[in-house]
């Protein structure tokens, strides 16, 4: 079993890490400066200094989720932000998400490299690694089961001067949305696919990572052949380990050359430079 590896998110002009400690932290987005909580900052804050435009408070067991406390005008509507050639908006979403995952970009800038003709983006959210790739030539299909996610990655590709692009944008059910394209015999450059613990389809499909992800990641190796390039799997907020998804993709792909990594995803924090992991991670590469 290969070594973990750190692929690391860097500040750019319109998003940083700006501190983080004792539970939260505390980032620019564009313009404004928001507080979120973060688990995973069990170390104490660089500064004192925590002016922030809006910070998001969780609730307690009983409310639920939280809500956004405002303390300057954000716009409700969003802002624009940039990364890169792509352009989006960002925005206080009900959920604590500002709209895009920053901790993506290293994996964005290394899909762009592998330069697939096409390629599959599942849970594609807003939409911005779908256009990443899409900047770079790939033809692309974006699924996401979230109506609205998928009206925002239209949005977003307008905004980024790429709405005639070559994107197939699908409001769909991932897993059943990869058995169909396995029946037809489809096939792909690349898949990157981001799974949520928890989530519903359109039509009321249950989806649970640990009963879903082995299965969808079968279905997505039909899709990939000798002369595929890439899959990416990246997992979120659950008690599951690098090496465990990584011996999953290891498996799943046994038969084909190239080889598999696997490791976290981690944000560096301007104030000290120090990494707040975010999420763990693993790939098929064929380069």
């Amino acid at each position: 079993m290969p070594e973990l590896d750190t692929l690391i998110a860097e500040p750019w002009a319109d998003y940083g890490l700006l501190d983080s400690g004792h539970g939260r932290k505390l980032e620019r987005y564009g313009r404004f400066r928001f507080i979120r909580p973060e688990p995973q900052a069990m170390w104490a804050p660089a500064g004192e200094d925590w002016r922030a435009d809006a910070e998001f408070v969780p609730g307690s067991d009983e409310e639920g989720g939280g809500r956004w406390r405002f303390d300057q005008l954000v716009p409700r509507e969003g802002w624009p932000v940039r990364w890169e050639k792509v352009r989006f908006t960002a925005s206080c979403t009900p959920f604590r998400h500002l709209g895009f995952f920053p901790d993506m970009a290293p994996v964005w800038t290394w899909m762009r490299d592998m330069a697939p003709k096409s390629a599959l983006n599942l849970f594609g959210y807003t939409g911005v690694g779908t256009l990443a790739l899409s900047a770079a030539g790939a033809d692309m299909v974006h699924v996401d089961a979230s109506k609205k996610s998928v009206e925002a990655a239209r949005a977003n590709a307008a905004l980024s001067g790429m709405a005639d692009r070559p994107v197939r944008w699908i409001v769909d059910d991932a897993s059943k949305f990869v058995a169909r394209e396995v029946r037809r015999g489809k096939r792909y450059d690349g898949i990157v696919l981001d799974p949520p613990k928890f989530g519903r389809g359109p039509e009321g499909e249950v989806w649970r990572l640990e009963e879903g992800l082995a299965p969808l990641i079968g279905d997505c190796r039909k899709l990939l052949d000798q002369d595929s390039r890439f899959l990416f799997l990246t997992v979120y907020a659950v008690r599951m380990s690098a090496l465990a998804i990584g011996e999953l993709v290891s498996q799943a792909f046994a038969d084909l050359p190239g080889r598999v990594e696997m490791g976290e995803l981690a944000v560096r924090e301007e104030a000290r430079g120090l990494l707040l992991p975010t999420a763990i991670w693993a790939r098929w590469r064929n380069d």
